[in-house]
């Protein structure tokens, strides 16, 4: 009993806790400033049903998600799997013969019928003396959590892609209703120019120019309702549906954006992002594999009891039992130096995910970023273009007054038209680019909301937020 507690408590080659293995971090961002509380299911701050809707339904229904829940229930039947040998297995064995013998005698042959058969119970158990299996099972055992990281990971993405595809779906309907709005004011032009033209005021290439602007406009709608439709395609397949499903979104307007929420300090990310949470769990278990591989490298003592049964009388089971226990050293002499390369490259794998880890940690701290200066660029972007586009105006009209009373041909018109009609454009464009900049930073920011992921049903909604 000693023996097998001291073999319990052995762990000679446990990995050390390591110390910052992130790196030097940065004490804040680049455009850091207070803002509101950063809300943990960040897609209800543009307050649309709807959304909450559709990645309601991803969460549970996604492709790329089951396939994460599987991949985590691989992990965690390889952890109940590892951690099985800390226990003793328990075989039963049992067979049974009969035949026919055949004998030779002086008094004359005859025939025998021979049964006999046998039943045991065998069980072997090994020694964990320096903690072989032990750290085995702590490899497997992080190997799970971070596969269920690798889930909210992707659950983190695919609420972010949903989003995405939600904000460019409304701005392709708004630009086709901006482009209808645009081909009828185009007709309009249109009229008045062919009015001057049979009034012979105007030549016929002032008619012919409107014409093209005319014909412009009409040929750019079908290529946003394909745009439109594409990327209901896409976000169709993000919910697991069919393309072509009927997807409720009704809103004609893209939300306002609020100001930049509170980001924090880059060090909370090692705890808000599952994907960095993931590489370090992953990394820790890189440690345990190297300490399992050490350990395989020492004598193993492994134990084996049986307890069987033979006899051609069944009454007399419990009187001819025979118990056996074995002890056995197993010793590594020579393997050609299978486990020495299995250490060298259980340390290689360290260094792979140590490196892989900092890389992730750098990767998460460069989205925020990104998304910090992208969202702050187009913000001023878009004030500039609203300058642009009331000075484009101003031009249009003082053109069309300068060519009503024959000041100027028709080319000054022609030129602001389309001016206007594509800042108009370029408006909703940056505005949807903006929003998509806002969900950029939520998902880099990450959040806990994963946590609360279930296979089937995605995720309860709280009471409260």
């Amino acid at each position: 009993m000693s023996l097998l507690l001291l073999a319990c408590s052995c762990n000679p080659f446990k990995p050390a806790v390591r110390t910052a293995p992130e790196g030097e971090l940065p004490k804040s961002y680049a455009l850091y400033e207070a803002g509101p509380e950063h809300p943990d299911r960040w897609w209800k701050s543009f307050n649309d049903p709807e959304l909450d809707q559709l990645i309601r339904k991803a969460l549970s229904g996604s492709f790329t998600l089951r396939e994460a829940w599987a991949r985590l229930d691989q992990a965690k039947a390889q952890a109940v799997k590892s951690g099985s040998a800390l226990y003793p297995d328990l075989n039963l064995d049992a067979g049974a013969l009969r035949g026919r013998r055949h004998n030779e005698g002086d008094t004359g042959s005859s025939t025998n019928t021979v049964e006999s058969y046998a039943i045991g119970l065998v069980s072997s158990y090994e020694l964990d003396l320096w903690g072989r299996v032990r750290a085995e099972k702590e490899a497997s055992d992080l190997t799970a959590v971070a596969t269920r990281e690798d889930v909210n990971t992707a659950a983190m993405t695919l609420a972010a892609e949903v989003a995405e595809r939600w904000v460019n779906i409304i701005s392709q309907r708004m630009q086709k209703r901006l482009l209808e709005k645009q081909l009828e004011n185009n007709r309009t032009y249109l009229e008045l120019v062919l009015l001057r033209f049979r009034k012979s005021i105007v030549s016929a290439l002032d008619v012919y120019q409107q014409q093209q602007v005319v014909e412009r406009v009409k040929a750019e709608i079908p290529l946003v309702e394909a745009r439109e439709q594409l990327l209901l395609h896409e976000l169709a397949l993000l919910l697991g549906s069919p393309p072509r499903t009927p997807l409720k979104i009704t809103r004609i307007s893209l939300p306002a954006v609020d100001q930049i929420p509170d980001t924090g300090i880059p060090a909370d990310l090692i705890a808000k992002r599952p994907d960095v949470r993931g590489a370090g769990l992953k990394l820790r278990s890189a440690d345990w594999q190297v300490a399992a591989a050490r350990a395989n490298r020492l004598p193993a003592i492994r134990l084996t009891a049986e307890a069987s049964y033979g006899s051609d009388d069944i009454d007399l089971i419990f009187d001819n039992w025979l118990l056996s226990l074995a002890g056995n050293l197993v010793a590594p002499l020579f393997d050609g130096g299978m486990r020495a390369a299995e250490v060298d490259r259980s340390r290689a794998l360290v260094d792979e995910r140590l490196w892989a880890y900092r890389r992730a940690v750098l990767t998460a701290l460069k989205e925020v970023e990104d998304a910090l200066i992208r969202e702050e660029k187009q913000r001023q972007h878009i004030m500039a273009i609203g300058l642009q586009v009331e000075a484009a105006r101003k031009a249009l009209d003082e053109a069309g007054e300068r060519y009503l009373k024959g000041l100027n041909d028709y080319l000054p018109v022609l030129t602001q038209l389309l001016s206007v009609q594509n800042l108009e454009r370029d408006v909703i464009e940056r505005r949807a680019e903006l929003l998509v900049a806002r969900v950029s930073l939520y998902r880099a920011l990450g959040g806990s909301w994963m946590d609360e992921l279930e296979p089937s049903l995605g995720y309860a909604q709280p009471s409260k937020e």
